[in-house]
């Protein structure tokens, strides 16, 4: 087996691992777990739909938060919690945020994930003019993986922002909040619902075409990607019409369809649009990145989503390839993952909680899904919990 084909078959099982060494810890005899299995370290978060509290589990010592989801009449809160468990159960990858339980307490609904003590918009607070080229790369390469391994599933994030992508200290990259991820639709389908924070949005979907996919998610990234290199937000708007606004003269005028989708919208009655020239050197259009960055953000910043680059060539852009930097990466991710694994370990967090009782000789097998490279291959591995993973 190739270097490269060993370094993706260990990051799969890393992927496999991950999940069912921290779940095992908290199944109860009536798979049912209750807040009194764990301390409240505080609030770290609240939004519209509910809060995330910080926690530390009584038995083990892990540290875990804790997504509560507010009691209301609105049907639209359980709707988004049922969308996001769903997802999270079924998809996993080193990448995407772990959910290690799901419970429901004084009729709100509990989602137990790892902990992540920060974000890529808190990184961007403290580095106001842009993360440093080497941390930006690291990270857009993380970030375009989870990207990937959700569109090869036919799965639309349709919320992707910094505060949605967590960075662990071992600079892991997780992407988060999946309230508003779906199935891609078949042919002819529609979608209906609200999606996407505003200054990330499409102008598919700040026309409110009802016909959209996976190019939604690549026009957030080009966003983001600006964002994350310079500090400043691209497209921050005030509401639709000023989005829509700043993105035919800063992006692009809208396309056919994109104008007939305008006109017919009740909402930009009597509004007329401009006519911009925009440049057609990527470089031109978007002066402070460098050549490459520009280019792959060029290539997510297309009016027509047909013509917007895919999260596989994304993975496979001049950017990543040259200098070898896939290459020199990808062990250390390896490593970083393994890392973690093990500290999250059952015996490993016991042990760090002061308890003398350690797991031996228990075997679990788990099916690893190697997906990088060609079809998807699944294969059974059985391991013991106290063994190394070489």
């Amino acid at each position: 087996m190739s270097d490269a084909k060993l370094i993706n078959a260990r990051l799969s099982l890393v992927q496999a691992l991950a999940a069912p060494w921290t779940a095992a810890v908290r199944r109860s005899k009536d798979s049912d777990l209750k807040m009194e299995m764990y301390d409240n370290l505080g609030k770290v978060g609240e939004g519209s739909y509910g809060m995330v509290i910080k926690c530390k589990h009584k038995e083990t010592g892990q540290i875990v938060a804790i997504k509560i989801f507010y009691e209301k009449p609105e049907k639209s809160v359980n709707k988004i919690a049922m969308r996001e468990i769903k997802f999270l159960k079924q998809f996993h990858h080193e990448n995407l945020v772990n959910l290690i339980e799901v419970f429901r307490q004084k009729k709100k609904i509990h989602l137990v994930f790892e902990f992540i003590d920060h974000t890529v918009l808190d990184e961007l607070q403290h580095y106001c003019h842009g993360l440093d080229n080497k941390r930006l790369k690291r990270y857009l390469f993380q970030i375009f993986r989870a990207v990937k391994y959700l569109h090869s599933n036919n799965i639309i994030h349709r919320d992707i922002k910094p505060e949605n992508v967590l960075v662990s200290q071992n600079g892991i990259i997780k992407l988060c909040d999946f309230g508003f991820a779906r199935t891609l639709a078949a042919p002819g389908d529609i979608y209906t619902d609200y999606v996407a924070t505003r200054w990330y949005r499409a102008p598919e979907l700040v026309l409110k075409d009802t016909v959209y996919g996976k190019p939604v998610d690549i026009w957030a990234l080009g966003c983001m990607i600006i964002e994350m290199a310079t500090g400043n937000p691209y497209l921050p708007s005030s509401s639709d019409l000023d989005l829509l606004h700043k993105i035919v003269t800063k992006v692009g005028n809208l396309t056919p369809h994109l104008q007939s989708v305008f006109i017919k919208n009740p909402v930009f009655s009597g509004v007329v649009l401009p006519e911009v020239q925009h440049p057609k050197n990527a470089r031109k259009k978007y002066p402070k990145l460098g050549a490459l960055l520009a280019d792959m953000v060029h290539a997510c910043l297309q009016i027509d989503p047909a013509d917007r680059i895919s999260s596989t060539d994304l993975l496979q852009h001049d950017y990543f390839t040259r200098d070898g930097f896939i290459e020199k990466f990808l062990p250390e991710l390896k490593a970083k993952l393994l890392q973690e694994v093990k500290l999250n370990s059952p015996s490993k967090l016991r042990e760090n909680n002061k308890e003398t009782e350690l797991i031996k000789d228990e075997k679990r097998t788990v099916h690893v899904h190697f997906i990088e490279n060609g079809p998807v291959v699944v294969k059974d591995v059985t391991y013991y919990l106290n063994e190394s993973l070489y």
